[in-house]
Parts: C-alpha cells; structure tokens; sequence
C-alpha cells in the first residue's frame, strides 16, 4: 500500500508544475523608448517551455502532441502560442483540451529565452543556433526590430492595426529576462485592458429581464460594475461568479476606478489567484 501510495504521489508531482514567475507587460504611455525594440502583440495564448513540458501561464501542464514538441530545446523559451489574427477563441480552446486536437495550427511564437546569458538579441542567437540543428516547424522567433524614432513605432503601431492585429509590444533589449511586471517591456493598443474577477452578477431590465444585465468585479482597483460589451450569448450564459474576465477601459477616474470599462471576453488560461497586480 505505502509502495502504491509513493507511485501515485510521484506521479502527481510530475504533472503540476511550479507556477513559472514569467515576464508580465506594463502599458506604454509615451515613455522614452530610446535603443528599445518593437515586435507586433499576438493575441494567443502564453506558453512557457521549461526544457520538459510545456506549461501555462499560472503553471498547468499543457497537453500537446509529442509531433508538436519533438525537437524543442532542452532549454526554458518563453512565447506566445499563435495561428494566425483573429483567432484566439480558436487557439485557447485547442490549448485547453483534453484531446491534443488543433495543435498543427499552432506555433510558440518565442520573445526570450530566459535563463541565457547576454541581452534580449544574444538570447535570441542562442534559440537561432539551436534551430538550426534541429530544425522544427513549431518554434518561430518573434522578429524584434530597432526603433528609429517614435513616428516609427507609430507607422508600425498603425500597420499591425491595419491588419487587425492586437497592439505591439516595445522594449529594452538590453535587460536580462525580468520576471514580473516591468517598465522595460511595455504594450501598446487602441485600448487598455486588465483582468478581473466576476463576484456578482446583476439582472437586466427591458430587453434583458431574465438575461444579465451588469457584473460586479473586483481586483486591485477596488470593485467596479460592467454592463456593457456583452454580446447575447453572454448575457444568457455569463461568466461564472470565481472566473477572470478581460476588460477594456480607457483610463482611470479620480477615484482609481477604470472609466468606460467593458467586458471582452473570459479569461480561461489564467486562475484568479495567480491574477498578478499591474
């Protein structure tokens, strides 16, 4: 019995990891961005590679099929699992199945390789030399390109919009790895966003009486009501009260409150209790 006990114990142990204390993206509001470099925000889901599982961002073993992962590095990359624009519901459902369905579709977009050595482009060449030994269709180095001048950014901030893209992502190439979230990497988009945890939810009046109406959530700015940006599927299935929904807003009132929040859509690869503070 106490051999059995000690099997499953291990075997459970190899099929959680530590929660990766990962990068996290501050905003970007007009900052000297001086020698920085700029890459486009894709909007999939985060992925880190430890060198032996690939997990999520709070630290769940992900379950790709072993064709996808075959010739990744025994190093830890850190990226983005992606597709193509426009596809995130898409990219999230097949990243959270069961059945590893979908993955073809899929590459881990890399940005850093955190433990190297060097800055952000000599972290980089060392993925690049590993790739090019062991070639793998998916792995792809996100591109990091030198900012000019802000009209720059500004000119390649409007193409990634013009191709329906999420935003960009600025930042000090020359910084090691920071775990956590810093003022050396920053994103840039139409609107700001944050996370939050539904803890009520409010019935609708007229058109949505027996629908949803608004939500009550919470994070560190404090509790704040929702009621717009609902699509119909959502006011008559809304997020459960516990879940992390993503926001939109444009700025913050006097009282520390975001002004014109509305809901986006349900967060389903981050837990509220690994929500960290921005």
């Amino acid at each position: 019995m106490k051999t059995l006990l000690l099997i499953l114990l291990c075997f459970s142990t190899s099929l959680f990891s530590k929660t990766p204390d990962l990068m996290l993206l501050g905003q970007y509001r007009d900052q000297d961005i001086n020698g920085w470099v700029m890459s486009e925000k894709l909007d999939g889901v985060r992925g880190y590679w430890d060198g032996k599982q690939l997990i999520s961002r709070q630290g769940n073993p992900l379950a790709p099929p072993d064709y996808f992962i075959k010739d990744f590095p025994p190093f830890a990359v850190d990226g983005e699992l992606f597709s193509e624009r426009g596809k995130f519901e898409e990219i999230s459902s097949t990243v959270r199945a069961s059945e590893p369905k979908g993955w073809y579709k899929l590459k881990l977009y890399v940005f850093d390789v955190p433990n190297a050595d060097g800055n952000l482009f000599e972290r980089l060449t060392k993925l690049k030399n590993y790739l090019s030994q062991h070639p793998t269709p998916y792995i792809q180095i996100i591109e990091q390109i030198p900012i000019q001048d802000k009209a720059h950014l500004m000119q390649f901030y409007q193409q990634v919009l013009d191709q329906h893209g999420e935003g960009v992502v600025v930042r000090n190439p020359n910084t090691a790895y920071i775990k956590g979230r810093s003022a050396q990497i920053l994103k840039l988009k139409p609107v700001l966003d944050e996370e939050c945890t539904v803890i009520a939810h409010h019935n609708g009046k007229g058109k949505y009486r027996d629908k949803l109406g608004a939500i009550t959530c919470e994070n560190q700015r404090g509790r704040f009501r929702i009621g717009s940006g609902f699509k119909d599927k959502d006011r008559e299935n809304p997020p459960p009260i516990g879940s992390l929904i993503t926001y939109k807003y444009r700025g913050i009132t006097e009282k520390g409150k975001p002004r014109f929040a509305t809901f986006f859509r349900q967060r389903m690869d981050v837990t509220p209790n690994t929500l960290p503070l921005q």
